[in-house]
C-alpha cells in the first residue's frame, strides 16, 4: 500500500520559514514526479510546486516562485517543500503528490498525479 505522509506544518508568523516532508512508503518514488499542492477553506486545491523524478526539473507556481524550493532525496523517498518570507496567504492545507511512472515529469494538474497524502495543515499569522 502506497502512503505518503506530510510533516511539518503548524502555525508561523508572516515573513518566517517552514520546512515540510513527505515520506513516501510502499512505493519506490525515485521514478516518480512529485508535487506540492495546497488548499484553503472555502477554495479549489491548486499547484504550488513539483519536481521531476531525478530533481534537475522543478517548476512553481507564480504565487510562491522565489519563495519555496521544492527538493527531493530519492534514497530517503522524501521530498521536501522549504518555504521563506511566509504570508498570511500561503495559510491553507498542504497536499504532496506522486505522479507514477518511469522517469516521468511534474505537472501542474492534480488529476494527473496517482498519489495523493493526507495534507498538513500549515497557518501564517499575521
Amino acid at each position: 500500500q502506497v502512503q505518503l505522509v506530510e510533516s511539518g506544518g503548524g502555525l508561523v508568523q508572516a515573513g518566517g520559514s517552514l520546512r515540510l516532508s513527505c515520506a513516501v512508503s510502499g512505493r519506490t518514488c525515485s521514478r516518480d514526479a512529485m508535487g506540492w499542492f495546497r488548499q484553503a477553506p472555502g477554495q479549489e486545491r491548486e499547484f504550488v510546486s513539483t519536481i521531476n523524478w531525478p530533481g534537475s526539473n522543478t517548476y512553481y507556481a507564480a504565487s510562491v516562485k522565489g519563495r519555496f524550493t521544492i527538493s527531493r532525496d530519492n534514497a530517503k523517498n522524501t521530498v521536501y517543500l522549504q518555504m521563506t518570507s511566509l504570508k498570511p496567504e500561503d495559510t491553507a492545507v498542504y497536499y504532496c503528490a506522486a505522479r507514477a511512472g518511469a522517469y516521468i515529469s511534474g505537472t501542474v494538474h492534480p488529476h494527473e498525479y496517482d498519489y495523493w497524502g493526507q495534507g498538513t495543515q500549515f497557518t501564517v499569522s499575521s
